[in-house]
């Protein structure tokens, strides 16, 4: 098969989809058109996922990847259909590709021809919903991971890929979100290697249930005891 043709959505210059983007375009798979979400939600998001990465590198600006890769980049107040899908239309796309967005829903995970894709930075489905990292290390979850079909659920859709992310002692918080930032974006591009091979029929899978919740945002007193967990190194999964 040929590369697919795909749009990439992402919330303005998050850090996720920076690194994400600059994964997939290392393979040669290059967006027909990236749409940024400019919003106060986006902002509070983008420096929330900085400081969980501090002192990490971090991938060149997505304005700066897309001039040099010369693809059109449109930036909407919000991921919703009415303001997309205008800038979809005549676009024979084969995929969507999430880089790090808010939940959206409807007439834009029903476009493309072969579905909308999303690499979550956690490992499914025992660690669905935000922060994940941090709900992982809270209740001995193991970190990692996963590339996975959108549907109208909170990171319920067929998996495409799994990987755990070697967890070793002296590890911080930083260092694991950092980890399955980087893991997400390698995902991502493994994935579209597997499309463009032809494997993904082979590949998809349910993910059946999880014994947890679909998690919110980690409180400060959640992060309290995961920062005291990785001092301790009391967390179940260390691979030392």
């Amino acid at each position: 098969m040929a590369k697919p043709r795909f749009a990439y959505l992402l919330l303005k210059e998050h850090p996720y989809g920076r690194e994400m983007l600059r994964q997939i375009l290392s393979g040669g798979y290059v967006p027909e058109i990236i749409i940024e979400e400019d919003s106060a939600v986006g902002d509070e998001e983008r420096e929330k996922f900085l400081k969980r990465i501090e002192g990490n590198p971090i991938a060149p600006s997505i304005a700066e990847q897309a001039a040099e890769n010369g693809i059109p980049l449109v930036t909407v107040p919000i991921h919703r259909s009415p303001e997309v899908m205008p800038h979809l239309e005549g676009m024979e796309l084969d995929l969507i590709v999430f880089g790090g967005t808010r939940i959206i829903r409807g007439e834009i995970l029903d476009y493309p021809k072969d579905g909308v894709i999303n690499a979550h930075p956690g490992f499914l489905p025992d660690c669905r919903g935000s922060a994940s990292p941090a709900w992982s290390v809270y209740h001995d979850i193991k970190i990692g991971s996963t590339c996975h079909f959108c549907d109208n659920g909170i990171d319920t859709g067929e998996m495409l890929l799994r990987r755990e992310v070697p967890v070793r002692r002296g590890m911080t918080y930083e260092d694991l979100c950092y980890q399955t930032l980087a893991l997400a974006g390698v995902l991502m591009k493994e994935a579209l290697m597997a499309y463009e091979d032809g494997r993904w029929d082979e590949m998809r899978r349910p993910q059946g249930e999880s014994e947890h919740p679909t998690f919110r945002n980690a409180s400060d007193e959640v992060l309290e005891v995961v920062y005291q967990k990785l001092r301790d190194q009391t967390y179940a999964h260390y691979v030392d």
